[in-house]
């Protein structure tokens, strides 16, 4: 390995991952490329657990399905020991500070996962944790979903650079974080929300600044027009309208989301060849028809099968397990 090979695979040990523009865009596509190189190893028979003797606390604070299943079992096949903390069990459950807390962990484990509400609150764990904390979704950002949705994109024959993204919807964590992974991957990102829910102007301009910096020459669109964002696109997104928190807002929002659902007549504006995908979970006849969800076009289930491997990928290399040289090179190679 040459010097720098050798820096670029150890580049994130140690460090947090609170939102997707904490890495360069060599070090996303790292994690990208490293969660390639440890699904074919695992799937070859090749069961390393590079992480043996590690814990990792994983705190929800709010309901979880993919998110515990995907960090629990991947941080058990490292080889570290999943200590997961949820709802009324949580590590804030006694209304503990955040500082103690933190603190706290420094003494018992050497990675901390967190689900919760604020993104300040996973912010202040972090300035108090001595072991890097990952980000599993905040009201904010969710990194390691857009991370999990890029691997089915490439899997299905599609280069992330220069890739045409479209996301129909609400303006919230997954429409941040689509923003952010695609200007580090030099994509262009359409995003389409009604007026009132989209995403903050601070936010876009960010984004942007970080395309120009990292050179990857992504080109960044937030409009009000669902059809043109859907148009010519490679891959389309959607999410809830309704987020966790926002129940109380429904019937509101369902009423302001009229024509932002994802339909066969808006899906035949994108490429011929267009995927569909969804966090989850979904809500049939709002966000997206059955027939586009259930749909040839869908890769809904792939997407979920990833948030494994992704999770996998970031747990190990900010534990400092150095990335395979393998993928190194693959990044070093993209530039």
């Amino acid at each position: 390995m040459t010097q720098e090979s050798s820096s670029l695979a150890t580049s994130l040990a140690g460090r947090d991952l609170l939102r997707l523009l904490d890495l360069s865009a060599d070090e996303m596509r790292l994690v990208i490329e490293t969660a390639v190189e440890q699904k074919a190893a695992w799937a070859a028979g090749n069961h390393e657990a590079p992480l043996a003797g590690t814990a990792v606390a994983i705190i929800l604070e709010k309901p979880s399905f993919r998110t515990r299943s995907s960090f629990e079992i991947g941080a058990a096949r490292l080889g570290a020991h999943p200590l997961v903390m949820a709802d009324d069990h949580s590590a804030f459950s006694r209304g503990e500070p955040v500082k103690d807390t933190g603190c706290i962990l420094n003494h018992f484990v050497d990675a901390i996962v967190l689900r919760t509400f604020a993104q300040a609150k996973i912010e202040e764990l972090a300035k108090w944790a001595d072991v890097p904390v990952i980000n599993a979704l905040t009201d904010a950002f969710h990194p390691c979903q857009i991370l999990a949705d890029f691997l089915p994109i490439q899997e299905h024959g599609k280069a992330l650079r220069g890739l045409r993204i479209a996301y129909v919807g609400d303006g919230n964590n997954m429409a941040n974080t689509y923003l952010e992974g695609g200007a580090l991957m030099g994509m262009d990102v359409r995003v389409a929300s009604p007026a009132g829910y989209q995403v903050a102007p601070e936010l876009v301009e960010e984004c942007r600044a970080a395309a120009l910096r990292e050179g990857t020459g992504a080109r960044i669109t937030v409009c009000d027009d669902p059809v043109a964002a859907v148009t010519d696109a490679d891959v389309v997104f959607t999410d809830t309208w309704t987020s966790m928190g926002d129940e109380a807002e429904h019937d509101a929002r369902v009423a302001a989301f009229q024509g932002f659902c994802v339909t066969p007549e808006l899906m035949a504006h994108a490429a011929p060849d267009a995927l569909f995908m969804h966090c989850l979970p979904a809500h049939r006849g709002e966000e997206v028809v059955p027939a586009v969800i259930d749909g040839p076009q869908s890769v809904i289930y792939d997407e979920a099968g990833n948030r494994l491997h992704a999770q996998k990928a970031v747990m190990s290399l900010l534990m400092g397990v150095p990335a395979p040289g393998a993928a190194v090179e693959r990044v070093l190679r993209g530039r």
